[in-house]
């Protein structure tokens, strides 16, 4: 499989949802497989909020495999002796891509003077990635999660950029309980000492609240039936409580061990930056109040698929997508797998989303 890993910075300045324009903007990206000469195999594939370029590759700072080796490789339900995948680090984040942590025009850190940006606006940086690669028409966009919430808006705001938009355990728009949990996990992170207002560059990270904040947001991201299964109620390494607050709970020492192992790879301000541009997301009051309306002029293809054990973005959420394409005289198909894991079931092992992956793709 041939793997290209590359950095773009943008032509034009990019025009934001808030206000002004962000500029320079550089794009961090990789490449797997070759692209046609018409460039007509092109599929982009956008990552959740965590998530990173390196899709089918080793993390260069965990040495860990990348995060859907399993989907997308030679052979895979997205089959890269196929199709040309593309998969930009979002703008905001911190693997390349230009976010807080990226020096501004004046030489220092952005830091918190970075603008608060919206999912409209990292797609808005996709497309500007595509233009400069000179490809016009994608043959599909993809994403799970934030990354599928990428995938919509693509579709309701550039119409004639895709084919095909497979969109798998995402919403339309947070609801109250989304933008809570992530409320939550924004304080943590301001509430650290060592967070200094964001000004934290060159010093000490604030690693004990960005720690806080993934812990947190893991739970929300597995089921009841999945914690309960893997650990229930069983102590770790220890035959008795201790009656104190160390890590009693298996539970509670793999949640602390999920929260260190976050902070060696993402940045605590691009935390609060992402997370309030999910927040901001939603697609029917970007069109008039009507969801429907996003959808009018598309003529691609969609693939909605939720899991029912996902309690973050349940499978109502990906219905009432559906049914907004339905009104729109949208072509979609939409399917409901069964998993136990939860919200992260699209990054697991479930077979019959191989399926649905490849089938769809091949359509």
């Amino acid at each position: 499989m041939s793997i290209s890993t590359q950095t773009l910075t943008l032509p034009d300045p990019l025009p934001l949802d808030g206000g002004g324009e962000l500029a320079p903007v550089e794009i961090a990206y990789q490449t797997y497989g070759e692209l046609d000469r018409d460039g007509s195999n092109a599929i982009l594939l956008c990552h959740a909020l965590t998530g990173d370029q390196h899709v089918a590759s080793p993390h260069p700072v965990t040495g860990k495999p990348g995060w859907w080796e399993r989907m997308v490789g030679p052979g895979r339900p997205i089959d890269t002796d196929r199709f040309h995948v593309i998969c930009p680090n979002v703008i905001g984040s911190c693997m390349g891509s230009t976010g807080p942590a990226s020096e501004s025009p004046d030489g220092e850190p952005y830091a918190m003077r970075f603008p608060v940006i919206t999912i409209r606006d990292m797609v808005r940086a996709h497309i500007g990635l595509l233009d400069a690669l000179g490809i016009g028409r994608l043959h599909a966009v993809v994403g799970g999660s934030m990354g599928g919430m990428q995938a919509l808006s693509l579709a309701a705001n550039w119409p004639e950029r895709t084919g095909h938009v497979l969109a798998i355990a995402t919403t339309s728009r947070h609801s109250a309980q989304n933008i809570a949990f992530h409320e939550l996990g924004r304080q943590a992170i301001m509430a650290d000492p060592r967070w200094n207002q964001g000004d934290y560059y060159g010093g000490h990270s604030p690693d004990s609240g960005l720690a806080v904040a993934r812990m947190a947001a893991h739970i929300t991201y597995l089921s009841e039936e999945a914690l309960t299964a893997k650990f229930g109620r069983n102590l770790q390494d220890r035959e008795v409580k201790t009656f104190g607050f160390d890590a009693d709970f298996q539970v509670e020492s793999y949640l602390r061990y999920q929260g260190s192992g976050f902070t060696q790879r993402f940045d605590a301000n691009s935390y609060l930056y992402i997370t309030r541009a999910m927040d901001y997301f939603d697609l029917a009051e970007e069109h008039g109040g009507v969801l429907a309306n996003a959808f009018r002029d598309t003529s691609a293809r969609f693939c909605l698929v939720s899991f029912d054990s996902d309690w973050l973005y349940p499978t109502g959420e990906s219905r009432h997508v559906v049914h907004a394409l339905n009104a729109a005289g949208a072509p979609v198909s939409f399917v409901e797998l069964g998993a136990p894991h939860g919200h992260d079931s699209f990054l697991l092992d479930i077979p019959a989303l191989d399926r649905v992956v490849r089938g769809f793709l091949d359509g």
